[in-house]
């Protein structure tokens, strides 16, 4: 917002044929601080259609119009300008240290556009590490934007970093870019780079500075990477009470057998009579229906849930299992998993070996290096509420070896003052996970599940 655009638009009005409008959709005002309209359009006509500003501009019959358009600028016209192939993008970028110093010796000189360096007011920005964070999480959220909005439409942008402003072959080349015949011989010299000085002699507490930045994950070096692919909300698994206004969207892999019975005894039905198999148009209609309804889901530990998971659906070789995956596993991934199912021979050692060689099996399905598909059963938990978020998250999350005590609470407030207990699951045959479980298999789970263990904040699994 201070020299750079300003230098930007400079240049390209230089150009014949060329017209950038300032800030055209700045919330604030229209085009610059003191204008009051842009070729007839003021600012209440275009509040009012903002689309109707951006025809002008593409009809004026004298150049190719353009304006400078920030993050924080009317958000209605993105898409429009997003979606026109034949609108170009310029986007100019800066080093977020120095954009964000800038910017505050700018909010404390009240100086944004310099022509006269002996006009120039001096000030040294207050650094403020939280603010600096927000400052850089919203530049890199909105540049991912720009970036994957132009590779879903198959476009391109021409990038300029605030260092090319000073290079008139960058000038020229974006000019012929945008389809200007004219070449300038040099740059705009009317404007004048406002702080000159290292960034360091800018600020008035340049250690702590310091300090902060030390602290930034400039690469991500600890961030979770995330191959899964998104999940829709699964608006079938949903279970709602018939009688009581409770919703709950459980989590694969999870106890939903005992949350679902749980439910049926508060509804004094079968568990069969329990509302399931909604689409989102009949999920809509429970909740108008049942005014201050309650959501809820049930987070298990990745070390329960996993084995869980691998002796009802792989292990097991009868009714419930994934006949055609654990067939695949047992070919073509090597799993020492008895053909038939376990049998009086199938020992300890051995289902340990078959679980830890679940685990890696699921660790490639998680970073999508598998034919087999990612089934919700195995995974992420978190990548399963993130789903649920498009239609509304659940208001209550639950811990497994919490919900013998929360869930009863939660019938309480909606009238159930005797909900009775929740029944607990069957352990796991021929083998519980206590029987196999170590510091090694917990490190390995961990490794598997990295994202649920960051998220929810797990730790090692303990019985019970």
């Amino acid at each position: 917002m201070r020299t750079g655009s300003n230098f930007l638009e400079t240049n390209l009005n230089a150009f014949d044929g060329l017209t950038c409008h300032g800030e055209a959709f700045n919330p604030h005002f229209i085009g610059y601080p003191n204008s009051t309209e842009i070729l007839g359009v003021t600012q209440a006509m275009r509040e009012a259609d903002p689309a109707r500003l951006i025809q002008k501009i593409k009809e004026d019959p004298n150049s190719i119009g353009g304006f400078r358009y920030f993050h924080d600028h009317d958000p209605r016209v993105l898409d429009v300008m997003l979606e026109d192939p034949r609108c170009a993008k310029i986007i100019l970028t800066r080093n977020p240290l120095d954009s964000y110093v800038s910017w505050k010796i700018a909010k404390e000189t009240g100086q944004w556009k310099l022509t006269n360096v002996k006009r120039r007011k001096e000030a040294k920005a207050q650094f403020d590490a939280v603010e600096f964070a927000a400052h850089v999480g919203a530049l890199q959220a909105f540049q991912t934007t720009l970036l994957n909005r132009l590779q879903a439409l198959g476009q391109t942008a021409f990038y300029v970093a605030y260092e090319d402003l000073q290079s008139v072959d960058v000038m020229n080349g974006l000019a012929r870019w945008l389809g200007a015949t004219q070449q300038l011989e040099e740059l705009d010299g009317s404007l004048k780079r406002q702080n000159p000085a290292p960034v360091l002699a800018k600020v008035a507490n340049p250690d702590e500075m310091q300090e902060a930045l030390a602290g930034l994950d400039r690469f991500n070096l600890t961030r979770t990477p995330n191959f899964e692919p998104r999940r829709g909300p699964a608006v079938p698994g949903y279970i709602a009470g018939a009688d009581v206004s409770m919703l709950y969207l459980p989590l694969k892999g999870g106890p939903e057998a005992e949350v679902a019975q749980w439910m049926a005894g508060l509804d004094q039905a079968a568990p069969e009579a329990l509302i399931q198999g909604m689409n989102q148009k009949q999920l809509r209609q429970w909740k108008r229906k049942n005014k201050g309804f309650r959501s809820f889901s049930v987070l298990r530990h990745p070390a329960a849930r996993a084995h869980a998971v691998f002796c009802r659906r792989i292990l097991n070789a009868g009714e419930g299992s994934y006949r055609q995956i654990r067939n695949t596993l047992r070919r073509q991934f090597g799993l020492p998993l008895p053909e038939a199912g376990p049998d009086d021979g199938y020992s300890r050692a051995q289902h340990r070996e078959a679980f830890a060689g679940f685990l890696e099996f699921v660790r490639s399905s998680l970073a999508g290096q598998t034919s087999v598909r990612l089934d919700a059963e195995w995974a992420t938990q978190s990548q399963a509420l993130a789903g649920f978020a498009e239609l509304g998250s659940p208001d209550l999350l639950i811990r497994e070896d919490e919900m013998h005590e929360d869930l009863p609470a939660l019938a309480r407030k909606l009238g159930r003052l005797e909900p009775g207990a929740v029944p607990t699951a069957d352990p796991e045959t021929p083998f519980a996970l206590e029987d196999v479980y170590d510091e090694e298999l917990e490190a390995l789970i961990s490794s598997v599940y990295q994202r649920d263990y960051l998220t929810f904040g797990f730790g090692p699994w303990r019985k019970g």
